[in-house]
């Protein structure tokens, strides 16, 4: 059992002192303990205190959490909201290495009216210990990771059932924009690749649909004060998705976008990545207070290509917690031009690990752009684990923008928006596109 392990432990007022015990135990055996509370045996909610240990171990900041109530029933059931989290309640050793071994659960949660000192120190010792190694039960765990995104497949006989109670309730991971990637991903597999003016003037799939996908960009050096206020104007009118700037205009940005849905995106590190994760992540924080609902971070390319994967979970992980403070959501870019294939695989895995939301191909002021083969790639490890893909960097037309769809992308960067969707809307335009 490695003692290098960060726990975060919690409990409400009836499980408070088994809660204590454990935590003296804990750290008599050189574990870092992070006590979420109660901390006296006025009543409390148990919710918000399982709620607390659940984003420590869902962030990153602690690997497992334990949590202690009457039951341990009410404790799991919250926690398990919280998205990235298989929380267990055990109640012997047996139940305590099932949930780890079969299902990877990575918060405990106990009874203080089932279970004694003696016993609960076991059934911890045995949680701590656990791990999920066997291929047939880790593939079980995807699935359950699935169902936060779901729906997930089922057999026959389970979906002639379901078939009756319709879909259900769309989750904020579910957006207008993944469908809209599923739409046009069956409309170029069902006919050959049409013509683009056909596949967009098809139901579902609108210009207004279209700039629902896109990021507006603007990221060059000697952006302006005019630029930015171009940049606002234009996604207003376009109803664009978000507007992506440095992190010197988000302040002036979002003033802009006042009483509009569009977003306003900065970006972190950029374009090298080289700054360390606590720069990062105090500029994520800056960037949040000043306005911006995502962040895209760029990772420390040269860590990564050193082999240094603790490095750079670290370094996403910072900007990740940042932006769940502020209720912002984290794009990864990769700078995928510089990166191998495995590499390119490993930023993916090590993206998910840190629970970002979107991984992305590039900065755009490297040596290439996004590419339909980095895409797809990219998609099919993170599509599953609720994870979105931006395509940025020299996306420069509708072509190039179905193109990325098709291969798995669900939000497209690029300083060509209006030119793009005047090509949808079936106008003839210059080939010449913006740049960053």
């Amino acid at each position: 059992m490695g003692k290098n392990l960060k726990i975060a432990l919690g409990s409400d007022h009836g499980g408070l002192e088994l809660k204590n015990q454990l935590l003296g135990y804990l750290q008599s055996r050189g574990f870092f303990v992070q006590d979420c509370g109660t901390h006296s045996k006025d009543a409390v909610d148990y919710p918000r205190i399982a709620y607390t240990v659940a984003r420590l171990v869902a962030s990153g900041t602690c690997d497992r959490g334990i949590m202690v109530d009457g039951a341990g029933i009410g404790s799991a059931m919250s926690a398990n909201k919280v998205r990235g989290v298989r929380a267990a309640a055990c109640y012997s050793v047996a139940l305590a290495k099932n949930s780890r071994e079969h299902n990877d659960a990575n918060v405990l949660t106990l009874g203080s009216g089932q279970t004694n000192f003696e016993t609960a120190t076991q059934i911890v010792e045995t949680f701590l210990a656990g791990a999920c190694v066997e291929e047939r039960h880790r593939k079980r765990v995807q699935l359950i990771n699935a169902i936060e995104n779901g729906p997930i497949e089922t057999g026959a006989h389970q979906a002639t059932l379901l078939a009756t109670v319709g879909e259900p309730r769309v989750s904020a991971s579910q957006s207008d924009r993944e469908r809209i990637a599923k739409r046009v991903q069956e409309l170029l597999a069902s006919q050959g690749n049409p013509p683009i003016a056909a596949t967009v003037s098809r139901p579902g799939f609108s210009p207004a649909q279209i700039a629902q996908l896109i990021d507006h960009t603007i990221l060059r050096p000697d952006t302006t004060r005019a630029d930015i206020e171009q940049l606002c104007r234009e996604a207003r009118q376009a109803k664009f998705y978000s507007v992506c700037v440095n992190p010197t205009w988000v302040s002036l940005a979002r003033q802009l976008l006042e009483g509009s849905n569009v977003k306003v995106c900065c970006v972190v590190g950029f374009p090298l990545g080289a700054q360390p994760p606590e720069t990062k992540a105090m500029e994520a924080r800056a960037a949040i207070r000043q306005g911006a609902k995502e962040i895209d971070m760029v990772i420390n390319v040269g860590a990564l290509k050193s082999g240094d994967d603790e490095m750079v979970l670290r370094d996403i992980r910072g900007v990740v917690e940042a932006c769940r403070d502020g209720s912002a959501k984290c794009k990864v870019i990769h700078e995928t031009s510089l990166l191998t294939n495995e590499e390119k695989a490993r930023a993916c895995e090590l993206s998910v690990k840190a629970h970002a939301d979107f991984v992305k191909t590039s900065t755009g002021f490297s040596s290439g752009g996004a590419t339909v083969e980095d895409v797809s790639l990219m998609s099919r490890i993170v599509r599953d684990k609720g994870l979105g893909v931006k395509a940025s960097g020299g996306v420069r037309s509708l072509a190039e923008l179905l193109k990325m769809v098709a291969a798995g992308a669900t939000r497209i960067g690029t300083s060509s928006g209006l030119k793009i969707l005047k090509e949808a809307s079936g106008e003839v335009v210059s080939s010449a596109g913006a740049k960053y």
